[in-house]
């Protein structure tokens, strides 16, 4: 049976509650950090050393991609990253803008914003701020950020056009949107009905022109994929069982023989889109 928007939200925020308290992740495993998967994820979402090298021992990722590695932002800019989680994207932002900028995180998840904070504050980030809300409704003022970032999380939303449409709300004319994100190809109905694959950032994405579409949609202009990564059976199953992690007492996992069917048929995007000016 088909899930509700209201029961996929919950399990969502339940699963990321449980697995950031429990540190399981891309770099988590039965004893906690795994730092074969944790290099494996990283290379794959394309942090460098330099990037990971110095963040706090709490921060950890699920998403599918690094969208700050190339954003084009001025010192002074404001930058949004929608589902912030432990604060890697959103350390990486603050840092970018300068201390005349700033970054806002937003998560639903007491226990990500928990743990977000005190990583702010081991990395000594002080131009940066989390608030709490969900995408499809953010506590942002009308044009009060310069770009939006986010990182495998919009694919998780079960309403995305009211993300997209709340994200032109909150961005300055001009301003961009620059997203890390999954998407399907061709991929069929039966999973994206799979409720563990909703919480597993592969069942809850759309395919690559519905995305595109939906930003049309919205108001956006120039909205384009720049960077794209289709996942063979091997890269499928890291995102699928390290990047986005399990609780233990989950079963959340997605077997081997899955892995091989959809292999090919799920992507990793990095879309950018502008607000008119």
């Amino acid at each position: 049976m088909q899930k509700s928007k209201d029961e996929i939200k919950k399990a969502v925020k339940e699963h990321y509650g449980r697995a950031i308290t429990q540190k399981t992740s891309c770099c988590g495993g039965d004893d906690g950090f795994d730092e074969e998967a944790a290099g494996r994820f990283a290379q794959m979402a394309g942090y460098s050393f330099d990037e990971m090298k110095d963040m706090p021992e709490m921060v950890t990722s699920f998403g599918c991609g690094n969208p700050t590695s190339t954003l084009d932002v001025k010192e002074g800019q404001t930058v949004l990253d929608l589902g912030s989680g432990s604060g890697l994207d959103l350390i990486l932002a603050a840092r970018k803008v300068g201390p005349k900028g700033k970054a806002i995180g937003l998560d639903m998840t007491d226990e990500m914003i928990e743990i977000c904070r005190k990583n702010l504050k081991a990395a000594g980030v002080e131009n940066a701020e989390v608030r709490k809300g969900e995408m499809e409704q953010m506590p942002v003022e009308n044009e009060e950020v310069d770009w939006i970032i986010s990182n495998c999380v919009i694919n998780l939303s079960p309403e995305k056009q009211k993300v997209f449409a709340e994200s032109f709300r909150v961005l300055k004319p001009g301003g961009k949107v620059h997203v890390s994100d999954i998407v399907t190809l061709n991929l069929p109905d039966e999973m994206r009905m799979d409720m563990n694959a909703w919480v597993g950032c592969i069942g809850g994405a759309v395919d690559e022109a519905e995305y595109i579409r939906l930003m049309e949609d919205a108001g956006f202009i120039d909205v384009k994929v720049v960077d794209k990564m289709v996942y063979d059976a091997p890269s499928l199953n890291v995102l699928a069982n390290d990047a986005c992690g399990c609780g233990p007492d989950e079963d959340c996992s997605v077997d081997s023989k899955t892995i091989d069917k959809y292999a090919g048929m799920v992507a990793s995007v990095k879309v950018s889109a502008t607000k008119p000016s």
